[in-house]
């Protein structure tokens, strides 16, 4: 290798190599004293994932924003399902920090896997009502309306609450439902009516009320027959225990009882 003195400064074939690694040098060194500024600088935002009944979406959504107030750095993401379907993706390995069902049923589902991580405690009821299109076509007014000839009744399938309280009404009622459709949730139910393809259906007190004057609402005094209790629990093995544990008590407090009682729900 030939070098040359000119005027201070060094000529060689390996200069370009040289000076390439000294940038990289520089490079790397910056880099590391970025990382570290942002280690020492910000703090990581946690997520705090609810699997929530159909149901609970109007109520629930609120309370994930307010417990997002409460909790900067805290993102409140929802899995709103029929809680037969929720609880069959948790017991499959889906990531859950906390499971809200629309009945005791599938929140036992639950616990007989042993992965609920606290003691489940309901937190809110409700009851059926019928829906109809706007104007109410058919006339429906009373439940054994739904069996009549010519009525093309939506409800829930029968491992979905919903639908497991309208096969309870109906027995009790002594009424043959002969649906046209069984939905996998309520919300599927209540767009189906509004949409007017159905003409009646079975869905919540609450889903009558948060759809406005998108639907028709009537009470029938059978409905009593099943009322539908909402527990509430952690997930086992969460790794946002604490968080987990925090929105639980968020539902269960003033606060999540006031959102849950605007909304229609009664008490457990």
């Amino acid at each position: 290798m030939r070098t040359t003195w000119w005027n201070g400064s060094v000529t060689t074939s390996r200069r370009a190599p040289f000076l390439a690694a000294v940038l990289a040098a520089l490079v790397a060194t910056t880099s590391l004293a970025a990382c570290g500024s942002d280690d020492s600088g910000s703090t990581k935002e946690k997520t705090l994932t609810v699997f929530a009944a159909a149901s609970l979406t109007g109520t629930f959504t609120e309370l994930g924003k307010k417990f997002e107030a409460d909790h900067p750095g805290v993102k409140v993401t929802f899995n709103f399902a029929g809680s037969s379907d929720l609880v069959s993706q948790i017991t499959e390995g889906a990531p859950a920090d906390v499971f809200a069902s629309a009945d005791t049923k599938n929140m036992d589902k639950l616990a007989a896997a042993d992965l609920d991580g606290q003691e489940p405690e309901n937190f809110a009821s409700n009851t059926l009502e019928i829906v109809t299109p706007p104007g109410n076509p058919e006339k429906i007014a009373t439940f054994a309306d739904l069996a009549r000839k010519g009525v093309d009744l939506v409800i829930c399938a029968p491992e979905v609450p919903c639908g497991s309280a309208a096969r309870t009404v109906a027995s009790s009622a002594g009424v043959t439902l002969k649906p046209v459709s069984e939905e996998q949730s309520v919300k599927d139910v209540l767009a189906k009516v509004a949409a007017g393809e159905a003409e009646a259906g079975l869905v919540y007190v609450t889903d009558v009320k948060a759809a406005g004057d998108t639907v028709d609402g009537i009470v029938f005094p059978e409905s009593s027959s099943a009322v539908n209790l909402y527990p509430i629990t952690t997930v086992k093995d969460s790794k946002n225990a604490d968080l987990a544990a925090a929105f639980v008590q968020l539902v269960l407090g003033s606060v999540g009882q006031g959102v849950l009682s605007a909304a229609g729900f009664a008490r457990p």
